[in-house]
């Protein structure tokens, strides 16, 4: 499938979110204000960064195997394989993904978004989700609404402030949902790991980026009427399910999967 392009120019003056959790997964798209943020970010930031990446592995893996064949996933970032779309690909062929990111850097990578099995469909759009109408109405060519969808939302509502409404962003994706569907965030903290939580906030400031962790009552909002699946939210390293359990690392980020009923 073809990506959507519209869309803000590159500016690579500037540190972006989605290239410094590339810097910090060991990629190489990026660039010096990038790494700049990246290097004076504590070391916990960057196991936090690999171990938020397993919990999309474990997460996608369990939803796949319970038969979802639909994802919608917003705010992709840079990308780094697995992604979404081979681990559920793996274990179901027509599997079919729609993948978002606002930063045009994920949309040059798109190609390698794109490449779906054969049976199975992968999409991209370049879009911010403080637009969610725009997203879902781009979604519902590819998705089937009538019948369930993942939606993924990792690491990303730490990036909407306040100002923003990132709650009833969240709602008004999750409303358009079936019955069935779930809803699968990891957000980071500001109580797991606070001092590390208040200088990685900082650092971002600095290089113009705002980051807004959240304590756990304010994640659990962005669940309001759904049911958590076992463990509930958890640390990241805490969320698994038929998988073997993580190594025993302290994390500060929140992880869930709910179902939307």
């Amino acid at each position: 499938m073809a990506a959507d392009t519209p869309g803000p120019q590159i500016d690579t003056s500037k540190a972006h979110p989605a290239r410094v959790y590339d810097f910090l997964l060991g990629g190489k798209d990026n660039y010096r204000p990038d790494w700049e943020v990246g290097e004076k970010l504590p070391a916990a930031a960057k196991e936090s960064a690999r171990q938020n990446r397993e919990f999309m592995h474990r997460a996608m893996a369990w939803l796949a195997g319970t038969g979802i064949d639909q994802f919608l996933d917003i705010g992709t970032g840079i990308p780094t394989e697995p992604n979404l779309h081979q681990v559920v690909q793996a274990i179901v062929p027509t599997a079919r993904v729609v993948y978002t990111d606002y930063d045009p850097i994920v949309l040059r990578h798109a190609q390698a978004l794109l490449v779906s099995r054969p049976e199975g469909i992968t999409d991209y759009i370049q879009s911010d989700v403080r637009d969610p109408e725009r997203i879902l109405e781009h979604a519902r060519r590819i998705l089937d609404f009538d019948r369930p969808i993942a939606l993924s939302l990792i690491s990303l509502m730490p990036f909407v402030p306040d100002e923003d409404k990132p709650h009833d962003i969240v709602r008004t994706l999750v409303d358009a949902l079936p019955s069935g569907s779930y809803l699968v965030m990891s957000h980071g903290s500001s109580e797991l790991l606070p001092e590390m939580a208040a200088s990685v906030s900082q650092k971002y400031a600095a290089s113009g980026v705002a980051l807004t962790p959240r304590s756990r009552t304010e994640i659990l909002r962005f669940f309001d009427g759904l049911d958590f699946v076992d463990p509930g939210l958890v640390a990241t390293t805490k969320w698994f399910k038929d998988t073997p359990a993580p190594p025993e690392e302290v994390s500060g980020i929140y992880a869930g999967i709910a179902r939307i009923r």
